[in-house]
This record gives structure tokens, C-alpha cells and sequence, in this order.
């Protein structure tokens, strides 16, 4: 039996503890978002937040998370679309297929969660989720699209 919070929601489930989190969140759980990639943690289609770091799913035992951490999927990142990163995603039109942005997104959240404004090398060095269709250029924009919203709602 394990305990999880995912998106604020306490759950017990029955899963064998060396089960990745990633099929425990979309088998068990039904939030499909998450999106098997490569299974080694290579692609980070899979990324999701474990108390707010940018973490890939599909190679964590479930049996490593802890009762008491909060477990954000994309479901659960802004239910209504309004991060300012799913906003900018929206703005810019980032995706071409759309398989890679739920974990370019949750990835870029949490860089934007440690760090409010970088800098090119701070998203290269951070994003490093693959997009088989090559919209890196629009990520990196969005990415700053969504620093400048942070900013303006921080001022108030």
C-alpha cells in the first residue's frame, strides 16, 4: 500500500513498491497527461513535481515517495489553463504534435519555480526534454513570455 498526494488529493493504492510512479499516476490514478516517453528518463515527457521540483516519473519507484510530498501532475499544475506558462505555451503556439509538452511545461514550471527570470544557458541547461518535432526555439520563448507574466503579477 502506498500513500500519495497527487494534485492536493490523499490517496492509499495498492501497487508493488518498485512500480514507477509514472504507471501508478496514469494507470491506477487515470491522469493521462503524463505521457511515457523512453522509460529511462532520458526524454522527460514523463515530468511531473514532487513538492515543487521538476522530477521524471518513469524511472521512480513509487516506494521513494514519501507519504507527506505533494505530487503535482500536468492536470494539476493550473486545472483551468491559467499558469502563466500554459498561457505563453497558448501565445506562442509551442506545439507542433503535442506529445512532449505536458513535461516541457511541468519542466519549464519548475524552472521558473527556482529560477523567476534565466537566462538562455539557464534554460538549456534545465530543459533538456527532447521534442521529436524540434519547437525549441518557441519553448525558450515561452519560457520567457511566462518570466515577464510572473514578473508583472509579482509586482501586482
Amino acid at each position: 500500500m502506498a500513500r500519495l498526494i497527487i494534485n492536493g488529493t490523499p490517496r492509499d493504492i495498492e501497487v508493488d513498491p518498485d512500480t514507477p510512479l509514472l504507471w501508478v499516476i496514469r494507470e491506477q490514478i487515470g491522469l493521462t497527461g503524463t505521457k511515457y516517453g523512453c522509460g529511462v528518463a532520458a526524454c522527460g515527457a514523463c515530468t511531473i513535481h514532487i513538492d515543487g521540483v521538476a522530477t521524471r516519473s518513469c524511472v521512480l519507484p513509487v516506494s521513494a515517495v514519501e507519504p507527506d510530498q505533494q505530487i503535482t501532475t500536468i492536470e494539476g499544475l493550473s486545472p483551468d489553463g491559467s499558469h502563466p506558462v500554459q498561457q505563453a505555451w497558448l501565445a506562442l503556439d509551442v506545439p507542433q504534435c503535442g506529445y512532449c509538452q505536458a513535461g516541457m511545461i511541468m519542466a519549464a514550471a519548475g524552472l521558473l519555480m527556482q529560477n523567476p527570470n534565466p537566462a538562455d544557458e539557464d534554460i538549456n541547461a534545465e530543459i533538456t526534454n527532447i521534442c521529436r518535432c524540434g519547437t525549441y526555439n518557441r519553448v525558450r520563448a515561452a519560457i520567457k513570455l511566462a518570466a515577464k507574466a510572473g514578473e508583472a503579477t509579482q509586482r501586482g
